[in-house]
């Protein structure tokens, strides 16, 4: 899933602000740069994890596959909820909440993942709380 943010990073098509990959869910801030050939970045993000998610479980033959199952002519699975569109983001106190939503995510009582949110290792929390740049595709939204 990073592998697809980057890649649509390093061919400037997104501007990735902030994420959360949560065990069921993501949650990611970015901004849409250009069309990744026909397709806007957000529908090929999905379409490439989606081929990915199915490449996977396959190889390993993994009983999980069958919650993601759909019977359309389009696809045998479905690993992204349907019409899942992004949400634009107008100003700043919005921009604002929805990070620290994003970053909040692992301590809700229904996860309790971790206890500080820059302990958890897949979140650009620590990226703004304390600088740390693992995640070197990452742009600062102040900045």
């Amino acid at each position: 899933m990073l592998d697809s943010l980057i890649h649509l990073v390093k061919k400037q098509k997104l501007i990735v602000y902030g994420f959360v990959i949560m065990p069921n869910h993501i949650h990611i801030i970015w901004e849409c740069k250009a069309k990744n050939g026909k397709e806007m970045p957000h529908a090929s993000f999905m379409k490439f994890t989606g081929h990915e998610f199915l490449k996977e479980l396959r190889a390993i033959d993994s009983p999980l596959l069958n919650k993601f199952k759909v019977d359309r002519n389009s696809r045998d699975h479905q690993f992204w909820q349907k019409n899942a569109l992004p949400i634009i983001m107008y100003d700043r106190k919005i921009l604002e909440q929805k990070l620290d939503y994003t970053h909040l995510n692992p301590l809700q009582s229904h996860w309790n993942l971790v206890t500080d949110p820059n302990d958890y290792y897949f979140s650009s929390c620590s990226f703004y709380e304390q600088g740390d740049n693992r995640f070197d595709w990452l742009t600062h939204l102040w900045m």
